[in-house]
């Protein structure tokens, strides 16, 4: 059982924590403490509280996906079938590697997917092969990216 009421709000030390990650997630907990004028102890229990609480769901690590030989990213948007059809897509486009994000959506579509890939020719397989080969999917539409020019978490 956790000690930490997870009903609480946060307040402006925790504010002050969160944007200090979201500029930059790897600096240290004694940093932090510094720039807020807190013990390092303090930073972990709050750290700790705000991961109880569900805000702050772990790490990530942000790649330069062209130096990784993935040169193309693109949205796919999906129709489907049926609306019936949603759980047993979900679970075979989970399935596929290339597919970095996935999104239900209002609209056109019905779900909405950011892909990856390493050229045009892999994206072809990507839409020929594996996503538009599942059943439920009636047909797709893909947007490719030409360029990303904000790239930005949100500010707090």
């Amino acid at each position: 059982m956790s000690l930490i009421n997870t009903s609480m709000q946060l307040d402006e030390l925790d504010l002050q924590i969160l944007d200090i990650l979201i500029k930059d997630c790897r600096t240290p907990y004694l940093e932090i403490a510094r720039i807020c004028h807190v013990s390092g102890g303090t930073i972990h229990v709050r750290m700790k509280k705000m991961e109880d609480m569900g805000i702050i769901r772990g790490t990530r690590i942000l790649l330069n996906l062209p130096k990784l030989g993935y040169d193309v990213t693109c949205f796919v948007g999906i129709h489907l079938s049926a609306a019936s059809s949603y759980t047993s897509v979900f679970d075979e486009l989970s399935k596929i590697k290339e597919i970095v994000e996935l999104h239900l959506i209002t609209g056109d579509y019905s779900i909405f997917a950011k892909v990856i890939c390493k050229n045009i020719s892999d994206l072809q397989d990507l839409l020929m092969n594996k996503i538009n080969n599942i059943e439920g999917i009636s047909r797709t539409d893909t947007f490719i990216s030409l360029s990303q020019p904000i790239d930005r978490n949100i500010q707090l």
